[in-house]
């Protein structure tokens, strides 16, 4: 499994990062949980991306990476669902951060990123404090934000993050085309890509509605991207992995079958250029308007 430099934070991440949101799921046997986390990482995935509000996921992890601990970069997400601490404060920051180490049964956090909190929330000085105060306390090692739009934007410029997470991929490609994720590379920032595989919008026959995935789906349509013979789940995968200036792509994946199959897709390196290169023209000429989604 390749590993890259997460920017210029010292951290080396696998190109693909195992997201645990739907494995945090209680009609997830806790058996497959732990058959999955260990199988990503024989297969070299090191970076695991969890949240407060991804279910059991966190007191999954911290029960079953035991000695594994040392091999993973944990990254978790949070300032929301904090007992005794209203949300967006700084003691939602502490206490979560807290909250989280329990959780993960460890005494450091790789990543902690505060997510998708809306600009206003973001620019809070005792938010971002904070984030300081635990970094330099040693329960974090870096600080970053997870979202779109004018936050991340704002994020990526503050001088505040050194990590950043956002939607990369083939029908949600507003922070490549904004220059957002090249900027983030200039200026030393990791970038994590999120929604890699745009939520399997691709596996729908008809709209599955107007939710997140009903979304990618109508914009799938608007595309007309052909995938040939890579099929969607390969093709999706290896554009937003390999796109200019993403670290690591990380995928949800809750079968061991699913986590095989993106694995064995990113052996195959990056698209042909003329293929990437196309997928960017079409979302210019049909999504130039559409913004990266939460």
């Amino acid at each position: 499994m390749q590993r890259r430099a997460l920017g210029q934070t010292g951290i080396d991440v696998s190109v693909l990062g195992l997201g645990t949101g739907g494995l945090g799921s209680a009609d997830v046997a806790e058996s497959d949980f732990a058959k999955v986390l260990h199988r990503a990482l024989d297969l070299g995935v090191n970076l695991v991306d969890t949240a407060r509000s991804y279910g059991l996921a966190e007191a999954r992890l911290g029960r079953h990476l035991g000695a594994r601990r040392r091999d993973v970069v944990l990254c978790t997400k949070g300032g929301y669902m904090v007992e005794g601490a209203p949300d967006w404060t700084p003691e939602a920051i502490t206490y979560g951060i807290h909250r989280a180490l329990r959780q993960l049964k460890t005494d450091y956090l790789d990543i902690f990123l505060l997510h998708s909190c809306p600009l206003e929330v973001l620019q809070r000085d005792e938010l971002l404090d904070a984030l300081t105060q635990a970094k330099e306390a040693g329960k974090i090692r870096e600080a970053g934000y997870s979202g779109e739009g004018a936050a991340l934007e704002w994020a990526l410029r503050s001088g505040r993050f050194t990590v950043l997470e956002c939607s990369v991929n083939v029908v949600d490609q507003h922070s490549l085309g904004s220059g957002m994720v090249a900027e983030a590379q200039e200026r030393g920032l990791g970038i994590l890509a999120k929604r890699p595989l745009a939520n399997a919008c691709f596996t729908y026959s008809i709209s599955p509605g107007s939710n997140d995935v009903g979304i990618y789906w109508g914009r799938m349509q608007k595309l007309k991207v052909d995938p040939g013979r890579l099929g969607w789940a390969e093709l999706a995968l290896r554009f937003a992995a390999f796109a200019p200036g993403v670290s690591s792509a990380i995928a949800g994946m809750r079968t061991i079958p699913h986590l095989e199959a993106n694995a064995a897709a990113l052996v195959s390196g990056p698209l042909e250029a003329p293929l990437a290169a196309s997928i960017r023209q079409a979302f210019t000429s049909a999504g130039a308007s559409w913004d990266g989604l939460i």
